[in-house]
């Protein structure tokens, strides 16, 4: 699965608010190139709420194991929460685990920073990580629609000048 179809598949979804912070751009530069995924119909960044996926083409300064800075690598991060993180990865978000080998391409992993979190990764999604990877966004996507939904539910109305 190439980046780009990836890119496609996940602009499909309703609602997807896609920020791709590039050169130049208000974003810091340690963000440019990189892709950032958010449920918000109305198109604003949520103000208390994480993306529910991302796409980063580099190593960050604390982030470094999958080796993002050799050419053609990219990894994608899914927020899956902890209860799914456990039945995929087979041991506990918050637990040190076993050893990873973070820069393995095609491959479901814990992140190798926000696992805790409850967020996996693939290092360049390939034939044996598609299909899991495309049920994941689907999944991801879904749970962010419906805390944005359970969030709007529960927000006392409001109405100018009262």
């Amino acid at each position: 699965m190439s980046m780009d179809r990836l890119i496609e598949t996940i602009r499909q979804f309703d609602g997807v608010l896609e920020l791709a912070p590039e050169e130049g751009s208000a974003f810091p530069p340690i963000a440019w190139g990189d892709r950032f995924y958010y449920y918000a119909p109305d198109g604003q960044v949520p103000q208390r709420e994480q993306p529910f996926a991302t796409i980063v083409t580099k190593n960050y300064p604390d982030d470094a194991l999958s080796d993002l800075d050799r050419p053609d690598r990219w990894r994608l991060n899914i927020h899956v929460g902890t209860e799914a993180f456990a039945r995929l990865i087979g041991e506990s978000p918050r637990s040190d685990g076993r050893a990873w080998d973070f820069a393995a391409t095609d491959v479901l992993l814990p992140h190798p920073v926000y696992r805790a979190q409850g967020w996996v990764s693939i290092v360049n999604a390939g034939p044996r990580t598609q299909a899991v990877a495309q049920r994941l966004l689907r999944q991801a996507h879904h749970d962010a629609r419906s805390r944005a939904e359970r969030r709007a539910q529960s927000a006392p109305d409001y109405e100018p000048g009262q």
